[in-house]
C-alpha cells in the first residue's frame, strides 16, 4: 500500500547496522519497498501483521528488515536458509503470501545500468538503488506448505520440559512418549553435548 520511509532514509538505517551499506543490503531494502504495493497496510510496519520468510540470513535480511519492520526479535522474521536473495511475505491475517526475488538478471543490468562504477559491486550498489522494480524484482503469488499459526505460537504459554526442567516457550514443545519435551530432549538438536 504504502511505504513510510524514503530509499535515502532506510539505506541509512540499514548501513547504520553493519558500519558501511553494500548491494544486498540496498535489494533487501528495495524489495521491501516494493512489498508495501502489494499489501494493504504501510510498510515499515509498526505492528506483527506481516510475516517474512527470507531465505538467507545476513546484510540482505537487514535491509529486508529495515523496509518492512519485520524482525526476529518480534518474531515476525524467520530465516529459511537457502543460501538465496530471497523473501516469501505473508500477511497473517489474510495468508496472501508473496515470494520475491531480483530477476535473474539483475547483476547484469546492474553492471549496464551504472557501466562508469569503478568494480561490479560499486556498479550494484548504484544501481539497485534507481533500476525500476519491474526490472529488479520478480513477484509470485504463493500458498505456504506450513501452518502459520503454528510457527507464531501462542505468546506468553510456557511449559517446564519433562527430561531437563527447561522453559519452553510460544508452544514449542514436543509430546513424545507422553511427555511434554524440548526439540533438544525430543532428539531434534542442533548441538549435542561433549
Amino acid at each position: 500500500m504504502t511505504m513510510i520511509s524514503d530509499l535515502g532514509t532506510l539505506l541509512e538505517e540499514t548501513a547504520s547496522l553493519h558500519k558501511h551499506l553494500c548491494p544486498r543490503q540496498v535489494l533487501g531494502v528495495r524489495l521491501g519497498m516494493f512489498a508495501a504495493e502489494m499489501f494493504p497496510f504501510e510498510l515499515p510496519q509498526g505492528d506483527k501483521r506481516l510475516i517474512a520468510f527470507v531465505e538467507t540470513d545476513g546484510c540482505f535480511a537487514d535491509g529486508v528488515s529495515v523496509a518492512t519492520g519485520c524482525t526476529i526479535g518480534h518474531r515476525t522474521m524467520r530465516i529459511v536458509d537457502y543460501g538465496k536473495v530471497a523473501v516469501t511475505l505473508v500477511d497473517s491475517k489474510t495468508l496472501q503470501a508473496v515470494r520475491i526475488i531480483p530477476t535473474l538478471d539483475s547483476r547484469e543490468r546492474a553492471v549496464a545500468c551504472a557501466s562508469e562504477a569503478k568494480s561490479r559491486w560499486h556498479a550494484q550498489l548504484e544501481a539497485y538503488q534507481r533500476i525500476p522494480n519491474e526490472e529488479l524484482f520478480v513477484h509470485q503469488e504463493v500458498t505456504l506448505n506450513l501452518d502459520l499459526a503454528a510457527i507464531i505460537g501462542k505468546s506468553g504459554t510456557r511449559v517446564a520440559c519433562a527430561l531437563c526442567g527447561e522453559d519452553i516457550i510460544n508452544q514449542r514443545e514436543v509430546m513424545k512418549d507422553g511427555q511434554l519435551l524440548c526439540q533438544s530432549c525430543a532428539g531434534n538438536s542442533y548441538w549435542r553435548l561433549k
